[in-house]
């Protein structure tokens, strides 16, 4: 069946959704790239940047244990609106900071709202789309952290050039306000949505294991039997072992390039811009290759979603060598970054659809939080161990072996935490059987 006979509105939703990521993402980078200036005005060391860094994902990571599950009581449209308000106020208060500790209190402030956004994300895309294109639509929406990516380098150093540092903050917090005024006149769930067709509608709860045939949702699992799940512990792994990765070259990238190749200025754009261009082909790609296997192929879910996995987790390995190959030229090490994060990007689109895979929608943002709350250790992890190296290899004038090892842990983290998924812990991927 087409989508010119089922009705595609639930693409506007994506649509939706990929503006929300791409807005996060955008209020999130703005610090990387101005680490160069932000070091000079409030004297930090990289250990005080890497303590920030931990601030926001310590936030971060607190913030998603509660807000899956908020999300989950008062439903996807409030919660995704109260998140982004909440953030894009947080961005904004960054201007503000006359201190190191004032930076980072602002800056766990927009860790805890941004928290938000990926649990009510993912939610959206359960509610909005069968389980054979939602690894696809995740693909897309999550694509939308590499436009916030590629924007951010274009416009912040712009911003704090011509008009300076707090001016960026200022300008990209308050674009979200756009966003909401989309979000309240475009948004409802499928049931209560009067542009859905009713052909669109049974389209979208099409699967034989739909909680109701009218798409509401039954009572909620509790946390603390949520935790009894291998299934639960399989998302939370594969989370904490990964999510730090993306923060390291999200993080860390410009100043890797300023420290390898003593990029300056604007310079450090195009490469960042190439990066992420990359990773965000990688999102899509991610998201359409499991829906190609079970459509053309004729997989199960499970066997799509798995393979897919396996095959993204191999291009990690890649950046192991990314400092040897820069050596003959810049462009070799920016690839091969690239290659590593387009993996991750397809990665993580596939990792957030094994909780709707596996979970009824009713518990989606609770786990999706248990397992944001796990990423965000993990990434805590990983920026304090890339502080203590930066700042040990730095003074003995050599910190590039401190990116080397970060690299060679970035490197294997994706094989690891596939076996450790699907191997020791949802070899079947059994699903939840919804409790009512």
């Amino acid at each position: 069946m087409s989508d010119t006979k089922i009705g595609n509105y639930r693409w506007t939703i994506c649509f939706l959704v990929f503006f929300a990521t791409t807005i996060n993402y955008l209020d999130r980078q703005v610090i990387s790239l101005l680490k160069p200036t932000l070091e000079k005005e409030f004297n930090w060391s990289e250990s005080d940047y890497s303590n920030i860094v931990i601030a926001f994902t310590l936030a971060y990571a607190i913030g998603m244990l509660g807000v899956g599950r908020i999300i989950d009581k008062v439903g996807t449209k409030l919660g995704y609106a109260a998140s982004l308000i909440l953030w894009s106020i947080a961005s904004i208060l960054h201007a503000f900071a006359t201190s190191t500790f004032s930076f980072a209190a602002y800056r766990a402030m927009l860790g805890v709202s941004e928290a938000g956004n990926f649990p009510a994300a993912i939610k959206t895309v359960a509610e909005w789309f069968p389980k054979k294109e939602r690894a696809f639509a995740t693909g897309i929406f999550n694509s939308g952290t590499n436009i916030g990516a590629i924007l951010a380098p274009i416009v912040v150093p712009w911003l704090a050039i011509t008009y300076s540092w707090q001016m960026a903050f200022i300008a990209t917090g308050a674009v979200g306000l756009v966003w909401l005024v989309l979000w309240f006149w475009m948004y409802e769930i499928p049931s209560k949505h009067k542009k859905l067709s009713k052909a669109e509608f049974d389209y979208i709860h099409s699967d034989v294991d739909q909680e109701s045939e009218t798409g509401e949702e039954g009572p909620k699992i509790p946390w603390l039997k949520l935790l009894t799940y291998k299934q639960t512990w399989s998302f939370i792994s594969g989370k904490f072992l990964t999510d730090g990765i993306w923060w390291f070259f999200l993080f860390w990238l410009p100043a890797f390039l300023i420290a390898e190749y003593g990029l300056v200025g604007m310079q450090i754009t195009f490469p960042i811009v190439v990066v992420y261009t990359m990773a965000g082909f990688g999102s899509i790609l991610g998201g359409w290759l499991p829906m190609w296997f079970v459509k053309s192929k004729g997989w199960s879910i499970v066997r799509a979603r798995k393979t897919s996995m396996f095959i993204y987790a191999l291009f990690p390995l890649l950046v192991i060598f990314s400092q040897q190959a820069g050596t003959f030229n810049m462009w070799y090490a920016v690839l091969i970054i690239g290659i590593a994060a387009s993996a991750h990007q397809a990665w993580s689109a596939n990792i957030f659809t094994t909780v709707s895979d596996m979970f009824p929608k009713n518990s989606i943002g609770s786990v999706i939080g248990m397992g944001g709350m796990a990423g965000g250790l993990g990434g805590m992890a990983i920026a304090k161990l890339a502080g203590k190296l930066f700042d040990h290899y730095k003074a003995l004038g050599h910190i590039q072996t401190g990116y080397y090892i970060m690299f060679f842990i970035c490197g294997v983290a994706y094989l690891t935490a596939w076996f450790v998924m699907f191997r020791l812990l949802v070899p079947k991927m059994i699903p939840i059987v919804d409790e009512k």
